[in-house]
């Protein structure tokens, strides 16, 4: 058991990556809320490696070089500076690193100032390494357009370093070992550059991914929930004008004909019950147990064509006289064509029978074409209104047709006849979405 173990931590550096990554993070928000942390953390680590053992070995520098056989002997000795001086140049070259990220530019210009006259002075210092940390640090949170500038007099600072070690080595050798680690410098200070732009982009993209996503699903949210009002609509709405008509003409007949008013009510349950049935359809969907799981609705097929001589017959027993006929092959139709062409006729005949009453003769015809479907609906009633609200009303009914309508690339017209009484008019398209044949 244990061996396991020992090579799942050998083998497995998928939790350290996992440790690694999230105590980075940790400090990438530690740093941005207290930055000048990380700032005065950079230049004491500079004094104490390279200001500090200056300070304490302060006396004359003496760098030789020759050799085993002493046949020959090089000394070159460097300008001895005094205690005051040294701290001076040390300070020059390391405290403006802690600006180094909010003014790169600055800094940069600053120790490289201090930098040259030291060296003007023919003195040498460990602290001069803070001026490749400032060139890291300008290539990194600089403006880019500023650092062939700086890159410039780094590359003439490097030169004034050559000249004055030539006693003590080649021009040329100390040239490529300067002009190489200033590269180093500024080549890692754009690659975390370029990569920090990178891990931005993605997180930029992925908040925008994330966004694009919540729009999908309130869109599709609203979509759902305009699809669910519109087929309540029509449920609720025709249902309930045929329940309405029904109990008036019900209470109507209580006294006169009393057989009338008991197939009224019968009327009434058969047609509530119907549309609670569509409701529960509808809705069940929709609806959840108490435990999180759905519940199974109860199913039943979506209406179609077949089912509007049953519409036309529970509109009958309401009072509308209605005529219907169909043209062309219907049963060739697709499901969601059916359904449509069955809101859009219960639609109709149900502001029919809200608004021209119970007596009222309607004409209505489907004729399937072979590009087009057409419905007619045409009552003898008056253009006026005879129940509440204008016959004309863009109301919600109106405004569903040509909702279901537009599904198929259709149109829906509504307005008084001709001849008398009111029309609905509604085309669909039968072709193929695209156009192909």
């Amino acid at each position: 058991m244990t061996t396991t173990a020992s090579a799942g931590d050998i083998g497995g550096t998928g939790p350290l990556a996992v440790r690694l990554a999230r105590a980075g993070q940790r400090l990438r928000h530690a740093d941005r809320a207290h930055p000048w942390v990380l700032d005065t953390a950079v230049a004491a680590l500079v004094f104490f490696m390279f200001c500090l053992p200056d300070l304490l070995h302060h006396g004359s520098a003496r760098y030789g070089d020759g050799d085993g056989d002493g046949r020959h002997r090089f000394q070159f000795v460097f300008t001895q500076l005094p205690l005051a001086a040294m701290l001076a140049l040390q300070a020059g070259l390391v405290l403006p690193l802690l600006w180094r990220r909010r003014r790169p530019m600055a800094a940069f210009v600053t120790i490289a100032a201090v930098f040259v006259l030291q060296w003007s002075l023919d003195a040498v210092l460990r602290a001069d390494v803070a001026l490749f940390v400032a060139l890291y640090s300008l290539a990194l949170h600089g403006q880019l357009r500023r650092l062939p500038w700086a890159c410039a007099v780094m590359a003439a600072g490097m030169v004034l370093v050559a000249v004055r070690v030539s006693p003590a080595m080649s021009v040329w050798d100390a040239l490529f070992f300067l002009l190489s680690t200033a590269t180093a410098a500024l080549a890692v200070g754009l690659t975390v550059r370029t990569r920090r732009a990178q891990l931005a982009g993605l997180r930029e993209r992925a908040a925008r991914l994330e966004t694009e996503r919540d729009q999908r699903i309130r869109l599709a949210t609203a979509t759902e929930r305009a699809r669910v009002a519109r087929e309540m609509h029509d449920i609720v709405g025709h249902n309930l004008s045929v329940i309405i008509t029904l109990a008036d003409a019900g209470a109507y007949a209580t006294d006169t004909a009393p057989e009338r008013g008991k197939e009224a009510l019968q009327l009434i349950g058969d047609t509530g019950r119907t549309a609670l049935g569509e409701l529960r359809r509808v809705l069940g969907v929709l609806r959840e147990a108490s435990d999180g799981a759905r519940q199974a609705p109860e199913l039943s097929p979506q209406p179609g064509l077949a089912d509007i001589e049953t519409l036309c017959d529970g509109v009958r027993a309401a009072g509308l006289e209605i005529v219907y006929r169909t043209v062309g092959e219907v049963d060739a139709l697709d499901r969601g064509m059916q359904l449509t062409v069955y809101r859009i006729v219960q639609e109709a005949l149900t502001n029919t029978l809200k608004h021209a009453g119970a007596g009222t003769q309607v004409n209505l015809a489907v004729v399937v074409g072979d590009e087009r479907l057409v419905i007619r609906i045409r009552d003898d009633g008056p253009a006026g209104p005879a129940g509440p609200g204008p016959r004309n009303e863009e109301g919600h009914g109106l405004v569903g047709m040509r909702e279901r309508a537009a599904l198929y690339g259709g149109t829906v017209s509504a307005g008084p006849a001709a001849d008398g009484g009111w029309a609905v008019e509604a085309a669909l398209d039968l072709t193929p979405q695209g156009g192909a044949r």
